[in-house]
């Protein structure tokens, strides 16, 4: 048994550094001119709240004893994260941190039911993966157009007092309140979706060559770092055939460390299953080719041995800008001695390209793609919060025993604290789950004070 006390609790509800724009959250991003380009970003999203039940009663001339008539509350919208293919960045999501859904209307007399609140659809890019940053957990993969994710969920309506009505309770003086909204921070990380991933140094023609095989316009210059964000171009070849190819920015030694432009772009690697490895083979930047392939090489095996065990064709690019006495033989027969393919071409000129596309598409024919991929992370389902019989936590502090716990919340959630006959009801239906029996396992005796929610109690009993 429980005495309320005169005396109420008032509850107040109240990174890793990186390139980033204030946004009150982490924002990866890099920009030129008017090109942004945004591969992760973390913002908090918010369920709508559901609406309250009331309490009412029919009152009209000639109809006796009426009785209860208070609607339910609606409820309130969700978050939900929408995957559209004509999207390839999250920059979207810069200028704002937090999305909430909107509220459940509360009922009305007359059996009204509160209309339910409206969903937010956030619109993602194909390849974003989704974390629950409090958790450090895996949430999702949106890969297929128009895949739909409910990241938050809107709280249920409560329900009206026109509800409560059985034979022992047929003026029901009490209605529940609407469920919270599930509220979380999480963190988009979009990983390109590509079958072929073009490798290599800056500068050796990976932009011209996707130029080249495909319609995609990346920008073209003569300098190192011309590619500030990753291209994808779709490349056809044979009858009807066709596949994705990603030109990424151009990888220095101490990649994997993050420098020059560093790990934030090897990551968009990680889905591919092949990749055409471009090299400067006529050396026009002082570097020798067989010295930038062993570098590159080991840059991916430092990032992720998964990644440097993926197919590799050599490009053997700028064969235009041989002199007569080149070594082109022997560069492909050491590739060769190796185990790997090298296919001599000329981006600009586009001398040698349609074969290694040939080859680059008969491989891909060969190579399954991944139906699972291995975050190290364990995946999570989102799902409602279900009461359960042993979930009643008891602390005690200051000499107050605290009781929380997913079931209490539940109940407390949709409780009116204001209501004496709501508190009783709430209290039969914790005794129902327990708890009585935790209250007398963690040795609760007559005259200690029991605070539930943000009411306190005097045990008797």
């Amino acid at each position: 048994m429980f005495i309320l006390k005169a005396r109420l609790t008032v509850w107040l509800i109240n990174n890793t550094s990186k390139p980033s724009v204030n946004t009150g959250g982490f924002l990866s991003i890099w920009e030129r001119g008017d090109k942004v380009f945004v591969d992760e970003i973390e913002f908090n999203v918010k369920g709508g709240n559901g609406g309250n039940g009331v309490v009412s009663f029919r009152r009209e001339k000639f109809i006796d004893m009426g009785g209860p008539d208070g609607g339910d509350g609606g409820d309130g919208g969700s978050v939900i994260l929408k995957v559209d293919e004509g999207l390839h960045t999250l920059a979207d999501f810069r200028y704002n941190n937090y999305y909430k859904a909107e509220r459940g209307r509360h009922g009305k007399g007359k059996n009204c039911h509160g209309r339910s609140g409206e969903d937010i659809i956030l619109r993602v890019p194909s390849g974003t993966i989704v974390y629950d940053t409090d958790d450090d957990k895996f949430l999702v993969d949106l890969k297929e157009n128009a895949q739909e994710f409910i990241i938050a969920r809107g709280g249920k309506g409560g329900k009206g007092n026109a509800r409560f009505t059985k034979a022992t309770r047929k003026v029901p003086k009490f209605a529940e309140k609407g469920g919270k909204g599930e509220s979380r921070k999480i963190q988009l990380e979009l990983k390109l979706l590509a079958d072929v991933g073009l490798l290599g140094y800056p500068n050796v023609g990976k932009s011209t060559f996707i130029s080249r095989v495909s319609r995609a316009k990346p920008r073209i210059a003569s300098y190192h770092f011309t590619t500030l964000k990753p291209n994808l171009g779709v490349v056809s070849y044979g009858d009807y055939k066709s596949f994705v190819i990603a030109d990424i920015p151009g990888l220095i030694e101490g990649a994997h460390q993050g420098t020059g432009l560093g790990y934030e772009f090897l990551r968009h690697l990680e889905r591919t299953r092949l990749l055409i490895h471009v090299l400067d083979i006529a050396g026009s930047e002082g570097r020798d080719p067989l010295e930038d392939f062993a570098i590159i090489n080991k840059e991916l095996k430092n990032y992720n041995e998964k990644l440097a065990r993926l197919p590799q064709i050599l490009a053997l690019n700028k064969i235009d800008l041989l002199p007569e006495d080149n070594n082109l033989e022997k560069f492909i027969k050491i590739f060769s001695n190796q185990g790997y393919m090298a296919y001599p071409i000329s981006a600009v000129s586009g001398k040698g390209v349609k074969d290694l596309i040939y080859k680059t598409g008969a491989m891909l024919e060969e190579i399954p793609e991944e139906t699972v991929i291995d975050y190290d992370k364990e995946e999570v389902i989102i799902r409602p919060d279900f009461m359960k019989k042993d979930d009643i936590i008891i602390r005690k502090s200051n000499n107050i025993y605290n009781i929380t716990g997913k079931l209490v919340d539940e109940v407390v959630n949709k409780t009116d604290l204001n209501n004496e006959v709501a508190l009783k009801r709430m209290l039969r239906i914790l005794k129902h789950h327990g708890l009585n029996d935790r209250m007398k396992e963690e040795g609760i005796q007559d005259g200690d004070t029991v605070k539930i929610g943000s009411i306190e109690f005097d045990y008797v009993e």
